[in-house]
């Protein structure tokens, strides 16, 4: 079984679900979105998976959020994810990746379900 993370080291959550995959035996690819941020075809895959818009994806109470003008109502979808890469900061994390499915490590225990 293949599976992705998009990590973030710092984040509690992001730990949390990695050692969960750990603890079930499955390594997977680490992707440390901060430094290297997913493609605008990657996004879309990962908001498509989730049944998601861009901006329930975004963290919004980043500073970036406001500082880049994403809270603005009236930018696109493609906007909004452009914003994202340019800034992954603003993307909610852990996203994991397994069996052609998505799901947000929010609490740990929900990517359990595509696995």
């Amino acid at each position: 079984m293949s599976v992705k993370i998009y990590h973030n080291p710092r984040c509690s959550k992001s730990r949390q679900t990695l050692q969960l995959l750990h603890d079930r035996g499955i390594e997977p690819e680490i992707i440390e979105y901060l430094k290297s941020p997913p493609s605008i075809a990657e996004l879309t895959t990962i908001l498509a998976g989730l049944n998601m818009e861009p901006r329930e994806l975004m963290r919004k109470k980043e500073a970036e959020y406001k500082g880049t003008g994403m809270d603005n109502t009236d930018l696109d979808k493609t906007a909004l994810i452009q914003g994202m890469i340019a800034s992954p900061k603003l993307i909610e994390r852990p996203i994991v990746l397994a069996n052609g499915k998505v799901a947000i490590g929010r609490p740990p225990e929900d990517v359990l379900a595509i696995l």
